[in-house]
């Protein structure tokens, strides 16, 4: 076979330790990928989720590492129970035969150094396996648009240190007119020439709901959205509205909660884990209700409805208040913070933002899983 004719190999990185963002992130880019013939394997380390990392995408799972905590506070198993260094040792062996069985052309790795520090019990040593290889496929970094701000001191050196020292591009999936990695990460500067922005990166137009819900109420991963689901569960009760709901708990709601909540469920809400048709839903509702995280943000910029967001903000997180901000402030969203959160104060938005006209027009970039797909091509 010529070689042109060869599909170039993507080694794909992705842990996802509490909600399901950055799976669901990468793996609406493994999916462009390989629609535009790459070879593509996607090494998941966290909970498996159904239908992630999706179709035409070669798929390793690593034994499965979770966030102690909403603070990611340390490391548990599937059991929550805390790993000792025999685990790490056999996920870090299994990784690096995953990365020499695929033979890549270019290596993804999803938020390191950006993010991700726990794991770099099992990056440090992929990066010199990726270095001693030869050919030496390229080495990228994917990270979200805001990324977390942080108040340790010398984190940001040695992320940039890192950068310098092994990758070749850092891909920013977002959007400049809407946010520039400076504002969230101060020494951009110094890997300027490295970054290539993709846009954000949305699943394409859905199609009509096949069932259409007013209100559509989501909990991202389910690990931390139990204040939103319950304020929306009363908030339901208490108003005069008596359109449809549809609230997703998200997969990784505790069964106890869920069992609690469907208990409580008035004859007009549907309560729900997942809902796959989830961005459909969006298109035929009249409004979401939702945290700030960045998959959902793109789904809800992409059906174009009125939208309240309520941004995860424990254990010091920043990037989602970030988010919703900048939104509200473009008028595409309503904001409410999570600290405080009840029925009174989400019933007060709910009225205010059905009262309200649809969301204006934006012209932000949603294309970020075709462009990074052009971008690799243009590395290739």
């Amino acid at each position: 076979m010529a070689k042109s004719m060869i599909a170039p190999r993507v080694f794909f990185y992705v842990q996802h330790l509490l909600g399901i963002g950055h799976l669901a992130r990468a793996s609406r880019i493994a999916v462009a990928l390989a629609s535009d013939k790459f070879e593509v394997t996607v090494v998941t380390g966290g909970s498996q989720v159904p239908g992630f990392p999706g179709p035409d995408v070669k798929s390793v799972v690593l034994p499965a590492l979770l966030a102690g905590n909403a603070g990611f506070s340390g490391l548990a198993d599937q059991q929550g129970n805390p790993v000792d260094e025999e685990f790490l040792h056999r996920r870090r062996e299994l990784l690096l035969e995953a990365l020499h069985q695929a033979r890549p052309d270019i290596v993804i790795i999803e938020a390191f150094p950006f993010g991700r520090r726990q794991m770099r019990f099992e990056l440090l040593p992929l990066l010199d396996a990726i270095e001693a290889m030869t050919p030496r496929p390229k080495l990228l970094t994917s990270v979200r648009d805001i990324l977390q701000e942080r108040t340790k001191p010398g984190r940001d050196e040695e992320t940039v240190s890192l950068v310098k020292a092994h990758f070749d591009h850092v891909l920013v999936h977002g959007d400049p007119s809407f946010v520039t990695l400076p504002e969230t990460f101060p020494l951009t500067r110094e890997i300027a020439e490295k970054i290539i922005y993709t846009g954000l990166v949305a699943g394409p137009i859905p199609p009509p709901p096949a069932e259409v819900f007013d209100i559509v109420v989501s909990a991202g991963g389910g690990a931390v959205g139990l204040d939103l689901v319950r304020s929306a569960l009363e908030a339901a009760r208490r108003l005069d509205f008596r359109g449809s709901w549809c609230l997703i708990t998200g997969p990784n709601l505790p069964e106890r909660d869920f069992v609690d909540l469907s208990a409580e469920a008035p004859d007009n809400v549907t309560l729900v884990r997942f809902r796959r048709d989830f961005p459909s839903l969006l298109r035929g509702a009249e409004l979401s209700i939702s945290q700030a995280g960045y998959n959902t943000v793109c789904d809800i910029l992409q059906a174009q409805c009125r939208s309240i967001l309520v941004p995860f903000t424990a254990g010091g997180e920043t990037e989602q208040s970030v988010r919703a901000a900048r939104l509200e402030a473009l008028g595409l969203a309503i904001a409410l913070p999570e600290n405080g959160l009840n029925a009174d104060i989400l019933g007060t938005a709910i009225k205010r933002a059905l009262a309200g006209p649809n969301p204006p027009a934006h012209k932000l970039d949603l294309s970020g899983a075709q462009r990074t797909a052009e971008a690799l091509r243009r590395m290739i």
